[in-house]
């Protein structure tokens, strides 16, 4: 459902550890708005929700809200650096469309939140 490249899988893991937290995981999910109508949402949680779906990913604790499965299904996360920076980059199969960002993304059948980028 979800795949996450090594060098994503790495830093997540590092990521984690460095929380420095019992039972931190990664959580992804999807906000309406964003320049394309969705945003990403990708970060560190350590409180979980009856609504949740779980996955374990490359030894990593994958923690999705049901409601945004749909969304997801699909998904490569890689890490990718280039020169004196690197960042976390998003594949969606589902996306129809997607900013030059990368964070924002518009799907066939809903529009979502389409907002003004800065």
């Amino acid at each position: 459902m979800i795949e996450i490249s090594d060098s994503a899988a790495e830093r997540i893991k590092d990521m984690i550890a460095g929380a420095e937290m019992p039972d931190m995981f990664l959580r992804l999910g999807v906000n309406p708005g964003g320049c394309s109508g969705f945003s990403y949402n990708m970060g560190l949680d350590d409180q979980e929700d009856e609504n949740d779906v779980y996955l374990d990913v490359k030894g990593i604790k994958v923690v999705i809200t049901k409601d945004d499965v749909r969304y997801l299904n699909g998904l490569e996360i890689d890490f990718q650096e280039s020169g004196m920076s690197g960042g976390f980059t998003i594949h969606n199969p589902n996306a129809i469309a997607s900013c030059g960002c990368g964070q924002s993304f518009r799907m066939r059948d809903e529009e979502g939140r389409p907002e003004v980028c800065d």
